[in-house]
């Protein structure tokens, strides 16, 4: 019983329809502001983003009796939506007989450093209630005849915490999520993009007041860039990664994420200089990231040149057949690169030759109808010649079939049917492919209520910047799940959300409104196709898996010229729905230059290769090599110990980016809570810290 997975089983586990939203409410006011007749929507909280971390929160505040609204760039637009992997991965704690519990899920959440110790405790503590509650709201997870959770093990995972729904695990946990949100009744503003946070106060008093928004729907004579005005005492971030700040993205088009919006509001963002890269196809088809069962079915990899001649680019690094497979396999749940891996001829190695290819203009491809060939002078593929837990793998899988396409139908044919559903059938041609940015594991720096430094602003999901250098797989939907909750017992602690806010912020918002339409200057000469382009193509090229000081030196150097440009001329709009984008494009300006800065001041202070990137140079201590001999063009720095214990902070202060390094915060294992003495300070609310910050 390999294939015979009912159709409907496989509709619904890849098509994931999605609710229909509720009619949207109107404005309680209008008000002329800096010669616009702008709409007035109030709040007691505004989530900005309607992905599954946005959702966690609007609901358990709702839950709780808050006056909360969601506002959202494109309802179901974003990554936890339109994401997703062979089988993805919601990562969570596994039982004692398994080897686990709370702590070590916590020590492996943390282990490639630049963490919080407690975040990494508060993650894996939560994640067992994440996982039920999802599971009651009907997120379909797998399940054996006794009713045990199935799991597996994913990249960073010693224990096997993974379990999965299939390729549509983060689309499925929106689709419950939304659904309970509208039986909540929780409104929601679609077409709305976050342009500019208000906040009034000076110093630690500093507070949020509302937040600009711009929306296709309140475009008027009056206010042709449809400017509306969301007055709230309380913001959540939830608006995803900066997925546009790459060309070579796995990312939907269109997600900006909120880094430039949060950095002009000056909240403070922390680890920037650490994302996620790996083999993924275009965005320009379909973005998909290939780890799991797509290599763990072994095809055969190789590139083509433009005169269409083939290249098997592998067989140039690895010195067997075996090898070969083996590495290609481990993608599997080694998928991100790490620097680490590509000594000694480990997995990351194939990234290395991908990322090579594809620079030299090849484009690289993966072929389900063929095994791997073999390396020159070398045995065939063959299933009984591979590394014994690659081997062992396959066959407690019952992976034996000759071909790819087979072994993968067997394993997974959810992964076949999700590409046919985008018309790229994987069963009769081969699959383009690339070394792709798929996750910003920094963002906005929160403590373990998710709070940020700017008072009434939280951050949850990829907008946090709550993993460090590495994270299993899975961790982040977790992460999203636990700090949406989290973030909503907080504010409905403080009573903040309770009612819609009825502050008079006239002031405030019409400077915002008039710094924003300074921004937005139809004679301007930069545009926003020409920003994207200056952006896209120095963070790909630059600020990708292999970097050195110079080029990154040089790639900041620029960045800021960039925003120097924009600061003096603007960005040029057409349309309308151009307007918005001039704006987000502004904002990943400031977060490429963010990200820029954060990574040269690693390096110029000594910070070697870890996690997403080899930072290059000829003095470096590692050494990759391919079987024809040493890549000294990849020659690379270790990483430094000590960088693991502390992280970059990065802030905007007028238009200069700042930055500075603190300490990780940290987590004493050997302490044990006690009933009687600490439930009062449930009781009482005192576990909320509310006197601090918010």
């Amino acid at each position: 019983m390999s294939t015979a997975v009912p159709q409907e089983i496989l509709d619904a586990l890849t098509d994931v329809d999605m609710p229909k939203l509720p009619p949207e409410a109107g404005p309680s006011e209008a008000v002329r502001l800096a010669g616009v007749e702008v709409p007035v929507y109030r709040a007691g909280c505004v989530v900005v983003g309607s992905g599954a971390a946005g959702l966690r929160a609007a609901v358990e505040m709702k839950r709780r009796g808050d006056d909360v609204v969601i506002m959202s760039q494109s309802a179901w637009g974003g990554t936890s939506a339109c994401s997703g992997s062979d089988k993805q991965t919601l990562h969570t704690a596994n039982t004692a007989d398994q080897g686990d519990n709370y702590k070590a899920m916590a020590r492996a959440i943390r282990s490639g450093g630049a963490m919080d110790e407690d975040t990494a405790y508060v993650e894996a503590v939560g994640s067992s209630r994440m996982m039920a509650s999802l599971q009651f709201l009907g997120l379909p997870l797998p399940q054996d005849p006794l009713g045990g959770t199935l799991r597996y093990q994913t990249d960073h995972d010693e224990v096997g915490r993974a379990t999965s729904c299939g390729p549509r695990t983060s689309r499925l946990m929106v689709k419950v999520l939304a659904e309970e949100a509208i039986r909540l009744a929780v409104p929601f503003y679609n077409q709305a993009t976050a342009v500019k946070i208000l906040t009034e106060g000076e110093g630690a008093d500093r507070h949020v007041v509302g937040i600009l928004a711009m929306r296709a729907a309140d475009r008027t004579e009056e206010n042709p860039l449809g400017i509306a005005l969301f007055v709230s005492d309380v913001i959540v971030l939830a608006a995803g990664g900066p997925g546009e700040l790459y060309r070579d993205s796995a990312y939907p088009n269109g997600c900006f994420g909120s880094l430039g919006l949060a950095l002009e509001a000056g909240v403070e963002l922390v680890n920037l200089t650490e994302s996620q890269f790996g083999i993924g196809t275009r965005r320009e088809g379909f973005p998909w990231n290939l780890s799991g069962t797509y290599v763990q079915a072994i095809p055969h990899i190789y590139s083509v040149d433009a005169d269409g001649v083939e290249h098997y680019f592998l067989a140039q690094y690895y010195r067997s057949t075996q090898e070969l497979a083996s590495n290609v396999f481990r993608k599997g749940y080694q998928w991100p690169f790490h620097a680490t891996r590509t000594l000694d001829f480990g997995s990351s190695l194939v990234d290395l030759a991908i990322s090579s290819e594809t620079a030299a203009g090849r484009c690289v491809f993966m072929d389900f109808n063929r095994n791997p060939l073999p390396v020159p002078g070398d045995l065939p593929f063959s299933l009984e010649r591979l590394d014994e837990d690659v081997r062992l793998y396959l066959g407690k899988a019952g992976a034996s079939q000759d071909m790819p396409i087979d072994r993968l139908k067997h394993m997974n044919p959810l992964a076949i049917e999700l590409y046919r559903r985008y018309k790229i059938d994987i069963a009769a041609e081969p699959l383009e492919f690339a070394v792709n940015n798929q996750h910003m594991n920094g963002g906005v720096m929160v403590d373990t209520w998710g709070r940020s430094n700017l008072a009434g602003c939280y951050a949850v999901g990829e907008a946090a910047g709550t993993h460090g250098v590495t994270r299993p797989g899975g961790a982040a939907l977790n992460a999203g799940q636990v700090f949406g909750t989290r973030v909503a017992e907080h504010i409905s602690a403080s009573g903040r959300a309770k009612q819609a806010a009825t502050g008079e912020i006239s002031g405030v918002a019409e400077t915002g409104i008039t710094e924003l339409l300074a921004v937005l200057r139809t004679e301007s000469p930069l545009t926003v196709k020409s920003i994207r382009s200056d952006v896209q193509a120095r963070m790909s090229e630059k600020a990708g898996i292999i970097c050195d000081q110079q080029s990154v030196g040089q790639a900041l150097f620029d960045a800021q010229k960039l925003n120097a440009d924009i600061c003096a001329h603007g960005v040029a709009y057409g349309r309308a729905a151009e307007a918005v984008r001039g704006v987000q494009w502004r904002h990943m300006a400031l977060a490429s230059e963010a990200v820029l800065g954060a990574l040269d001041f690693f390096i110029r202070n000594g910070g070697g290769s870890r996690g997403a990137r080899a930072i290059c140079d000829a003095e470096g201590q590692s050494l990759p090599l391919a079987s024809a001999g040493p890549l000294e063009e990849y020659r690379f720095r270790t990483e430094r110990r000590a960088d693991r214990d502390e992280q970059i902070v990065v802030r905007l202060e007028g238009d200069e980016i700042r930055l500075a390094t603190r300490a990780n915060r940290t987590f004493d294992e050997s302490a044990r809570s006690f009933f009687e003495r600490d439930w009062p300070a449930w009781l009482t609310g005192r576990i909320y810290d509310l006197d601090a910050n918010n």
